[in-house]
């Protein structure tokens, strides 16, 4: 996994690197960041929004790269609900978080068991048909990327609506529980870290 680095942190979180793995060698490898530690150890920073990083290897410059794009969005799904906002810049501009009942799985056998599974199917195919809904209205007309979450075959069946399949897609994928207010709150400062991949030696 990842470390997400916040951009104010870019800097320090080098030096922090430094003073435990010994003096850092920094170069930009394959549109990243990358230091080599005298010990060994290694790092690999992303850039945000799937952006290759052409700058100078330096933690300042890295940093000066990383704002986000005028227009942007995050959409979060999973069975228990979504979440959806669109962005400019750092400033949320539209949002809707909805919540939505799907049946535990049942212990029972039999057509009992059918007739749950059946149902939980129905209420969660509900709960990505008002996702999908909310999401063509929020993200209509996106001219940025858009930043997803949540459960990945869910996020699917949301985004294979019509409405939303212009929609640009880029990493991090961003691993939340079910979507609420404070969820989507992080998620949104989560997509503008950088990713930083971590080799100990």
């Amino acid at each position: 996994m990842p470390v997400l680095v916040p951009a104010d942190r870019c800097e320090r979180w080098v030096a922090n690197f430094r003073d435990r793995h010994g003096e850092t060698g920094l170069q930009v490898v394959d549109g990243a960041l990358s230091g080599v530690a005298l010990d060994g150890s290694t790092f690999q920073a992303r850039l945000p929004f799937g952006r290759p990083y052409a700058g100078a290897p330096d933690p300042a410059a890295f940093r000066d790269e990383m704002p986000p794009p005028d227009d942007w969005g995050v959409l979060l799904v999973r069975k228990g609900g979504f979440a959806i906002a669109r962005l400019s810049g750092p400033t949320t501009t539209d949002s809707k978080v909805g919540q939505r009942h799907v049946q535990g799985r049942t212990k029972a056998g039999g057509q009992s068991q059918q007739r749950f599974a059946r149902r939980r199917d129905n209420q969660a195919r509900q709960a990505y048909e008002a996702a999908a809904e909310h999401a063509a209205r929020i993200l209509a007309g996106l001219t940025g990327p858009l930043v997803t979450g949540g459960d990945r075959g869910a996020v699917e069946e949301v985004l294979a609506d019509p409405r939303l399949r212009g929609l640009v897609t880029v990493d991090p994928w961003l691993a939340v529980p079910d979507p609420r207010r404070g969820v989507l709150e992080q998620a949104v400062a989560d997509a503008q870290c950088a990713q930083v991949e971590v080799v100990n030696a």
